[in-house]
């Protein structure tokens, strides 16, 4: 499935004719969740769109 591919530098589930974009944000992204030692994900299904979340580690004061 796309979800593994998702966070990869330049790869996108549509066309540039179907959606702008270079698929560099999602990848951009996972890199400053981990670098702060939290994980992303995302959820979808069919005809459902998609839901991307993350969790950062708590710093202490």
């Amino acid at each position: 499935m796309f979800y593994r591919r998702a966070f990869e530098v330049f790869q996108r589930p549509h066309t540039r004719e179907e959606h702008a974009g270079t698929g560099a944000g999602l990848a951009l992204c996972r890199r400053i969740v981990e670098r702060h030692d939290g994980t992303i994900w995302v959820e979808s299904g069919p005809d459902d769109g998609a839901t991307f979340s993350f969790t950062l580690s708590a710093v202490d004061p």
